[in-house]
């Protein structure tokens, strides 16, 4: 019977690579067909293989599985090169363009000079080769080359494959170690954890483990505190106080503090981190444990800023106040007196910190600062820390904005910023908007690209969450002492319309805004009480996909945006979006990758800023193609459509629901917002106060009463460990 076997255990097959069907370079994805001895047709096997050629022969391992649109498919979870032993397999082997410089001709003569010792040969005495004609010492040395390059990825991915670790990554920790990279990972394990963007400390740890490393050793201990590190970066901590990271070190991986105190010290001569005496206030010795370039990151802020501040300003304004009475006189709205206040700041501090909440007139203020340095011939330049900030501030001021990293003209091929302290920005005034989303990485980088003469205005609401990445950058600014600040607090009266504004404004007083389910038949925030997460989550569902549209003829996918404070539970975000897609986007075609699915309409999330195809984290669209013969999809963001290939499908997530983290600097048509004591590790007021600000024309919770009186009532922000506000505010020269 020549069909494959009709079972799905675990098998292997062992057979000879008879076509390439595709073969993706960048993720080792492939599609081959290949010839079994017991089959008279080839099978076709997809995974990831690296190099293939026809004609190798190769022993796979995996399951059968029936595809519904390409069939019956055996798809490969590990594989093995097996070379061939008889004559015309090595002849066919060696010319299959497998070795760079090798041609089934060149291939030929090898085999006829060596015969079954071919292989031996290129392994032990490639000098040999030297005897066959056409091989010149130049071309004998790229032969070598290549062969060693086929030999060392091969093995290497012998070797990580029972680890759970992809040829695509083989090929990924070739390319770093090079020739020596299977030596490497065995004499350090770790230093994949270390090295390997998307390998983490616990995948080395197993290896390291099976490969008999000591668990309570100084390596291991050095893995796991950059680990750390890099985890408590995660969470907003540019430093951590060294006695803590110790212990916390030593009790997440049990080993002695000694053990740890050793390979800090080891990491510190290194410079793989810093450990920097930050103040006797306590009477003793306090360090600070820093990764080495957060530890640039916040000093360089300090030391240009403060060289800003120390430089005479580049815009003159011979007459303020007249300048500033005839802009006021030709705007279309009349300035309140802290409104004035700050554009008057603007005209003679160097570095000015426009806080508010919504409705108090951030923006028109903005306006107006702009118009008094234009007005001097100034180059204004405005910016903000993502893609859908700078839109919002460029819809606001009729002016061109840019994200910071497009300011300072990022560069994804050399992984840095072509504006520096050599090439600085040409400006008289820069804006950053939403400056609350600020981080230590993108404010150095800014920073430094300031030119000495500039003024620096950064507007933003300093009650909302800080940054997503490490540190508190505005609020470190403004308890620094050395930037002009203005509050405006004053709320519009059209603003003073709105519910959402002001019951924003009461949340953010400490005072619970009126828990009612219509506050009025104009009303744009609503409370519905459900004290079950499980029927919280039931009624989320139904007021997405029904009673919202129905309502207020909000779009369910497109006009509402779903915010959750925590990732986990039944209103979670994960939970919420498999229930948000199943109930909202009944499609068939996919794309699978791991444990997720992604469907033809689903609404995505980007999640890192990726400048090559100029998307943002943040940007939210939705899936408009799927290519899955070659495992592909587009994604439609406002006005583009963006190609995604499998390996970076990473990078996006579903969308139905986000952490309110996650909507920083984003607005939307409506929010649903749930607010249960099931969430009580993260009800905080900001987080409350920041969600609800998110919502343009409607705003909805779900929860119950005492978890809003929990949020509302905690005030107190999880600490960041960063030593900003210190350095900014020591005296020039101390402490930087």
């Amino acid at each position: 019977m020549n069909t494959p076997p009709d079972e799905d255990a675990r098998r292997t097959l062992r057979g000879t690579v008879d076509r390439i069907v595709f073969h993706n370079e960048e993720n080792c994805w492939t599609v081959l067909r290949l010839k079994l001895q017991s089959l008279a047709d080839p099978v076709t096997v997809v995974g990831e293989l690296p190099s293939p050629q026809p004609g190798a022969a190769l022993s796979v391992t995996g399951v059968w599985v029936n595809d519904p649109r390409f069939g019956r498919q055996f798809k490969m979870e590990s594989f093995e090169n097996l070379l061939p032993a008889d004559i015309d397999g090595i002849k066919h082997y060696l010319g299959s363009g497998l070795i760079k410089g090798v041609g089934s001709g060149m291939a030929k003569r090898i085999v006829d000079k060596f015969g079954r010792d071919a292989f031996r040969v290129l392994d032990e005495e490639p000098e040999l080769l030297r005897q066959i004609k056409g091989i010149s010492a130049r071309k004998l040395e790229g032969i070598k080359a290549a062969w060693a390059e086929h030999r060392g990825i091969r093995d290497l991915i012998m070797f990580l494959q029972p680890h759970g670790i992809s040829a695509a990554y083989a090929v990924r920790i070739f390319k770093e170690y090079g020739a020596g990279a299977l030596d490497v990972v065995k004499e350090n394990p770790y230093r994949l954890a270390m090295d390997i963007r998307g390998i983490g400390f616990v995948t080395a740890d197993s290896i390291a483990m099976k490969l008999g490393f000591d668990p309570a050793g100084v390596l291991r201990a050095e893995a796991g505190l950059l680990y750390l590190l890099r985890k408590l970066g995660d969470e907003g901590h540019v430093f951590f106080p060294l006695e803590e990271l110790v212990h916390k070190c030593s009790d997440e991986l049990r080993v002695e503090t000694q053990t740890v105190r050793t390979a800090l010290r080891a990491l510190a001569e290194g410079q793989r981190v810093v450990i920097d005496e930050l103040s006797e206030d306590l009477g003793r010795p306090y360090f600070g444990v820093y990764l080495t370039r957060y530890y640039h990151y916040e000093k360089n802020i300090a030391l240009y800023l403060r060289r800003i501040l120390n430089s005479p300003k580049s815009v003159h304004f011979p007459d303020p106040e007249v300048l500033l009475a005839g802009v006021l006189s030709s705007l279309p709205l009349e300035l309140a007196d802290e409104q004035i206040k700050a554009a008057r700041a603007a005209l003679s501090d160097k570095l000015l910190v426009i806080t508010g909440g919504p409705g108090t007139g951030k923006t028109t203020v903005i306006n107006a600062i702009i118009k008094l340095y234009e007005k001097r011939g100034a180059k204004v330049l405005l910016a903000a820390p993502t893609g859908r900030a700078a839109r919002r501030m460029a819809e606001a001021t009729d002016k061109d904005a840019k994200t910071i990293h497009r300011l300072l003209e990022y560069s994804p091929r050399e992984d840095g910023f072509a504006r520096n302290e050599n090439h600085p920005l040409a400006c008289g005034l820069l804006v950053i908007d939403e400056a609350s989303m600020l981080d230590t990485m993108l404010t150095s980088h800014l920073a430094k690209a300031l030119p000495l003469g500039s003024t620096l205005v950064l507007a933003g609401d300093v009650n909302q969450l800080p940054s997503v990445g490490p540190g508190n950058v505005l609020g470190d600014i403004m308890k620094s002492g050395t930037a002009k600040i203005v509050r405006l607090t004053e709320i519009f009266r059209q603003a003073a319309e709105s519910d959402i504004i002001v019951n924003a404004h009461l949340i953010n007083h400490g005072e619970v805004p009126p828990l009612r389910g219509n506050s009025g038949a104009s009303s744009d925030f609503y409370f519905i009480r459900r004290d079950d997460p499980v029927e919280a989550a039931n009624l989320i569902i139904e007021l997405v996909r029904e009673r919202i549209p129905n309502k207020f003829r909000f779009h369910p996918v497109d006009d509402i945006q779903v915010l959750s404070p925590m990732h986990k539970g039944a209103t979670g975000v994960e939970e919420l979006n498999s229930r948000l897609q199943a109930a909202l986007n009944s499609r068939e075609q996919r794309i699978t990758r791991g444990t997720r699915s992604f469907f033809l309409g689903d609404k995505v999330m980007q999640t890192r800023n990726n400048y090559d195809k100029d998307v943002f984290n943040g940007d939210i669209g939705r899936i408009r193609l799927i290519n899955e013969e070659d495992r592909e999809l587009v994604v439609r963001y406002e006005d583009r459509n963006v190609l995604y290939s499998y390996e970076e499908l990473d990078e996006i997530s579903m969308a139905y629901a986000v952490s309110v983290h996650k909507s920083q600097g984003s607005e939307y048509p409506a929010v649903v917002i749930p607010v249960l004591t099931e969430h009580y590790m993260l009800l905080q007021r900001n987080l409350l106060y920041t969600g609800v600000t998110r919502g343009k024309r409607l705003v909805v919770l779900v929860g119950s009463p005492r978890a809003m009186h929990m949020a509302v009532g905690n005030n107190r922000t999880t600490r960041r460990y960063s030593w900003l506000d210190r350095r900014l505010g020591a005296e020039s020269g101390n402490g930087l």
